[in-house]
Formats: structure tokens, sequence, C-alpha cells
């Protein structure tokens, strides 16, 4: 299968908190998401949305949401957030507040920026009056030049700046691939680097206990046992717990790139840490942008309980985390023995296919629309629909139009019913399906 692999670029917010970053953020995306998330009805996490604007996609991450520990570490914390931000993003938005003016914070926030050589855009937030419109000018003495002022609150400003900032976003990267991508995903310490180690059998990661020593995806081209793709190794994912800062956007920044990069995506979990919410948080990151999903529970071997926590038991706790999207292989293994990580691999060239799959109309109205007649979609304010004819549509992943007389009038659990027949009678295990109503 020859395919083209286009990554959107990565947008930055950065910032002091209290600024109205996760306002702005949140008006961004919440066109798109909003219709995202009515297709799958999941929870959001806070920090990691696409946009788009005049026609240019791009992912947007927040580095806010923070509950603050003492002055001090937030101050490093906010360097951290800063320099992670140049390091990763193709642009960078730098929010600061009208009403407070610029602060120490502000002024070093500015002397990283100052530094780098990517476009950074200054923003003034809460500016909705021409008397804030004139307090704004303080923020030229922070040496960035020019700056935008808006209200994120009723979204005042933000068309000028959305205007220049697609301007200088890079241009999709095209790669012409036909190599199906891997990329393990997860938590650091779940045993990614030993996993890519053993499968190639060289040391080729240095692999130790402390958290983050993987810093970039690296690639690694893998031809054994009759497969051929590559393997793309995030970064650890790290997370402080001694300090109270939520720092999901660490493990969401390093994950996007490679997630978005990759027609698969391993999520690699360890058995005696469980499927938490950072987990599920990469989980949702893979289904949203519709990669393929294979978990794997490594470790299992340490599982000292095993009789009150059985394969069956473990299983079950990740299918309601990951509900209703539960038709994804789990496979418990060991990178440590090498158990049953072959399989793994085998399992995860079987959902590269099941992704590329194709159906054709024909036999697929010859499956669905008896099934359909069956079962109609339930009357809606006394209105009946109607399905007429389905089909699978021209994109790298599965999604299907259903065509009828009122689209409007399908609810989210009938549409639930339709993809759960689709998977019963096409092998789509491991990939996102979506449907779609469409007026006939």
């Amino acid at each position: 299968m020859h395919q083209i692999i286009s990554m959107s670029a990565i947008v930055a917010i950065v910032g002091r908190p209290n600024v109205g970053k996760s306002t702005f953020f949140n008006r961004l995306i919440q066109r798109r998401e909003a219709i995202v998330d009515a297709v799958s009805g999941v929870t959001r996490d806070r920090h990691y949305g696409k946009s788009e604007w005049n026609g240019v996609e791009f992912s947007l991450i927040d580095t806010g949401g923070y509950v603050l520990g003492s002055d001090d570490v937030f101050e490093k914390e906010i360097d951290k957030q800063v320099e992670l931000a140049i390091g990763e993003a193709d642009a960078i938005i730098f929010m600061v507040d009208v009403e407070t003016g610029v602060t120490g914070m502000d002024e070093d926030v500015a002397k990283l920026l100052r530094r780098v050589d990517k476009p950074v855009f200054l923003v003034v937030n809460k500016v909705d009056n021409n008397k804030r419109s004139e307090d704004a000018v303080e923020f030229y003495s922070l040496g960035l030049g020019e700056y935008y002022t808006i209200a994120s609150i009723n979204g005042s400003g933000t068309g000028d700046l959305l205007d220049d900032l697609v301007k200088v976003l890079p241009e999709k990267e095209k790669q012409e691939d036909n190599l199906p991508r891997f990329a393990v995903v997860g938590r650091p310490n779940a045993g990614k680097s030993s996993f890519i180690n053993a499968l190639i059998g060289e040391e080729r990661y240095i692999v130790t206990d402390i958290a983050g020593t993987t810093r970039d995806s690296i690639d690694t081209r893998y031809n054994r046992f009759g497969f051929e793709f590559n393997l793309v190794d995030t970064a650890g994912i790290r997370r402080k717990s001694k300090v109270h800062e939520d720092l999901e956007f660490y493990s969401v920044m390093r994950s996007v790139r490679a997630i978005e990069h990759s027609d698969v995506c391993i999520l690699m979990l360890d058995a005696t840490r469980g499927f938490d919410g950072q987990v599920e948080n990469i989980f949702w990151l893979a289904q949203r942008n519709n990669k393929g999903i294979v978990i794997l529970v490594n470790k299992w071997d340490l599982v000292e309980d095993k009789e009150t926590n059985s394969i069956k038991e473990y299983t079950k706790k990740i299918h309601n985390a990951i509900s209703p999207f539960t038709d994804v292989p789990i496979l418990f293994v060991s990178v440590l023995t090498k158990q049953r990580i072959y399989k793994a691999i085998e399992t995860a060239v079987q959902v590269y296919e099941n992704r590329g799959k194709k159906v054709v109309t024909r036999k697929l109205n010859d499956i669905m629309l008896p099934i359909i007649e069956n079962y109609p979609p339930p009357a809606y304010k006394d209105k009946y629909v109607k399905i007429k004819f389905c089909t699978q549509l021209p994109t790298p992943y599965p999604q299907f139009a259903f065509f009828c007389n009122l689209p409007q009038y399908v609810r989210d659990p009938y549409k639930r019913f339709l993809e759960n027949k689709l998977r019963e009678h096409f092998d789509f295990t491991g990939v996102p399906v979506s449907i779609f109503m469409r007026k006939k």
C-alpha cells in the first residue's frame, strides 16, 4: 500500500497562569473538537486539540492547566515548559495580560523567546476597550516587536492573529513511504525502548531506569520474519509526582508528532501501574487521529497477585476505560523474557492491514441494508429515517457514509449500532471507524 503521510504543524501557547491561555485554546479548537467529540463521545483532555484556519490545519498545545506548587518550583517549570515548546513547536503564541501589565515572569519568558529562531506571536489578552488598547503599548518593552491585542473571552482580534499565524506554518510534510510506520508510545519506564531492543536484537537504545532517557523519537527500519516496517520510538513521557503541577502536556507534546506520523500506535503500559489517566490520554490521542492501536500490557511477569488480577479482569478494566471503542487487541507481554513480543508485531501488522481495508460498495449494501431494514433508526419527533444506501469513503482509514432522508435525526447510539455491525462483518479490529449520515 503506497501512501503519503502528512503531519500538521504544532503551535504551542505559553505564558504564566491566568492570562487566558485555556479560554483562547478552547475557542480555537471548539469548532473542530465539538464535531470530533460528537462522533466518539469522548471526554477530552484539556491540553491538545486540532484547529483549522483558512484551510490550514494545525495541532494546538496548551501548556497551561497548572495547579501551582511554590513560586520557585513554578518558575523552573515555566522555563521547562517554554523550552519544551521551543523545541517541539513550529510556532509559539506567547500570551500576556493587559490587566496586570508586564510582570517579572513575562520578562523571563520573553528572554527565552528572544533567542529562538521560530515565529513567536506576542498576544496581549483581555483588551476589550480603547483604554486597554493604549495600555498594551508597554508590552513593546519585552523586545519581541509587534504584538496582537485580543479578547479571548469574545474572540475579538483573533482573526488577524490567525491570518498571520497560518502564513508562517510549514507546509504539510509529505513523506512518500510505502512502509507501515509503527509508533511505540506510553509512559516512561513502561518498557518501550527494551521492547524495540528485544525486536531488533541489538542495544540500539540505552535502557536505564531513569524516566525520560529517550530524548526524541528515533526511527528504525525493521525487517524480520517476513515483516518490514518503520518503528518509531517516542521519547519517554515523564511526570513529576513530587510537584503538584499537571505535567500531562509533556506526554502529549512528546507523543503528538510520533502519533500523527504513524499508521499504528503500539501503546505500552506497565502492568504493575495499570491503565491510568495518562495512558488513557495517549489512547484517545491515537483514536482521535484515526490511528490503528494495539495495547501491550508489559511486565505481566511482575504482577504478584495473578489470582485476583487475572488477564480477564485486567482486560475488563481496560475495556471500561476505552469504551465505546473496545474492539482493540490487548496483549500481555514480557519484554524481559521476550514473551509474545513477536505476536505483538504480527498483531500490529494485522491492524495496519485492517486500517487500509476497502469494502466493495455492493457487498457493503448487501450486508448492511437488510440489517438496517430489520433494525431501522428509532423515530425521532415522529419522523422516520429511511437509509437507502451506504458506501466507504476514499480516505486512508475506514469511514463510511450512509445516505438517508433525514440525517440530522440519526443519533449516536444508532451510529454505534451500525459501527458494531460493520465490525462484526468486516474485520476492523484495532482501528477507529467513523460513520457519517448524508442527505440522499
